[in-house]
């Protein structure tokens, strides 16, 4: 699949990381160095979910920033760590708390080391990631983090409290987005930016940049939900509405659903399976209402203005890698 910057040059997924290879290698030396715990259950964890085949987007998103706005720095190696080590540990919460069985095609940490011990290590995570950061010495950088740590709690609390509920609004959706998601991307680009040396204004625009397509992923992560592969998608399809989740495209599908099929979905959210209301019904509905489609207009709609902003930077292979990973977002199918 091929990506196309704003000359025309074509960048493949492959080319994108190939820029920031080097640096993705010293990101994961720190991370394994890091991630060395004395306590044999936390090294585990953290040791599974190094080599669980994440796309290690985040780290890249520092990086790419970094080099876009001036040259990385060691400080943009460590924060690149820093960042997948706090996207580890919600990942692992996350599990927890959804009672996940599966996790990028494999068994959830909290499967095979059970729901305690998975729940300290995503802690001891949490606070590794801080105890890097600290060296910095640098209290913007500290201030973002801890801003970032916050609003993703509030967004798991928020999404407990929307757990089971059928009238999610779709404003209510897109403040947890925001603060599931959105936030981390954001503060991945202002880190690179802000630790190469970027002025105030050019962290704030790529921050802006990173923000709509952090609200773009999530928009193609929920739609993917519904219409992906259970074997490319690498956990159960239809699983945000077992564990109670009303996602976008259902939202809009309810919006001009019957009576039955609302008492439908409900029986599923209540039940959390789909014995009785069998997922391909679900998807049939969410089709016919449009779901899908109106959903991805919305994922289509935040790339574009993450491209515009993007567009005001020099070209540079950076700013046409950034270009690109917008379109890897919208066209992933995992």
């Amino acid at each position: 699949m091929g990506f196309t910057g704003r000359l025309g040059l074509s960048l493949t997924a492959k080319e994108i990381f190939e820029l920031v290879k080097d640096d993705l290698k010293q990101v994961e030396h720190v991370l394994a160095n890091e991630s060395a715990s004395g306590v044999e259950s936390v090294a585990s964890i953290a040791q599974y979910l190094q080599s669980s085949g994440g796309k290690r987007l985040r780290p890249a998103l520092v990086l790419l920033a970094g080099n876009l706005t001036g040259k990385v720095t060691p400080g943009c190696i460590r924060m690149a760590a820093v960042v997948e080590l706090i996207h580890g540990a919600t990942l692992i919460h996350d599990d927890v708390i959804d009672m996940a069985q599966t996790r990028r095609g494999r068994p959830s940490s909290n499967v095979i080391w059970g729901n305690h011990t998975s729940v300290l290590a995503g802690d001891w995570l949490y606070m590794q990631a801080f105890q890097i950061a600290l060296r910095e010495r640098n209290f913007h950088v500290l201030d973002m983090l801890i801003n970032l740590t916050q609003m993703m709690v509030e967004g798991e609390l928020l999404q407990l409290d929307l757990i089971g509920k059928i009238g999610v609004s779709e404003a209510d959706y897109m403040q947890l987005i925001d603060r599931k998601t959105a936030c981390l991307f954001t503060v991945c680009a202002r880190l690179g930016a802000h630790l190469s040396g970027a002025d105030e204004n050019t962290e704030i625009r790529l921050g802006e940049f990173a923000w709509n397509l952090g609200i773009a992923f999530q928009l193609v992560d929920d739609m993917l939900d519904f219409t992906a592969r259970e074997s490319i998608l690498g956990k159960p399809v239809g699983g945000d509405l077992r564990e109670g989740k009303v996602t976008l495209p259902l939202i809009y599908a309810l919006e001009s659903a019957t009576r039955d099929e609302r008492r439908d979905m409900e029986t599923v959210l209540s039940e959390r399976n789909y014995d009785k209301v069998p997922f391909r019904k679900v998807l049939q509905l969410v089709e016919r209402h449009q779901g899908i489609a109106r959903v991805r207009e919305r994922a289509a709609e935040f790339t574009c203005k993450a491209k515009s902003i993007l567009a005001e930077f020099p070209d540079s292979s950076y700013q046409r890698a950034l270009l690109a990973v917008t379109d890897l977002v919208i066209e992933r199918d995992r």
